[in-house]
């Protein structure tokens, strides 16, 4: 397995240690809101970074970064499938958890 899956990988065990060891449930939500948005950032990341194994362009340069236009126009030209995918995550991860801090366990979980 290439370092960067590895990496993605760990983001992604990371999320799940911060919701289990952080973030509170209780009947179904979670109950601290800071770290429900910590986990969906860096759950996040971690497929970014994944996608960035998957592109052969060279990384921007220090300082900038790739937009999600730019991932979804790659998958769609890669893999439909992957796209729709992409954009679920980009809601339920990025948006929902990442930023709105949504505490519903059922919508954490899909994530």
């Amino acid at each position: 397995m290439n370092t960067e899956i590895k990496e993605a990988n760990r983001y992604l065990t990371n999320a799940k240690d911060i919701l289990s060891e952080r973030a509170g449930r209780e009947n179904g939500s979670y109950t601290d809101k800071k770290y429900v948005r910590m986990a969906g950032h860096t759950a996040y990341m971690g497929v970014l970074l994944s996608l960035d194994a998957l592109i052969q362009d060279p990384p921007p340069k220090r300082g900038k970064r790739r937009s999600v236009e730019f991932y979804q126009e790659f998958l769609s030209k890669y893999d439909r499938k992957l796209l729709s995918e992409f954009n679920d995550i980009y809601l339920v991860l990025h948006l929902l958890l990442g930023y709105d801090g949504v505490l519903n366990a059922k919508i954490i979980k899909d994530g």
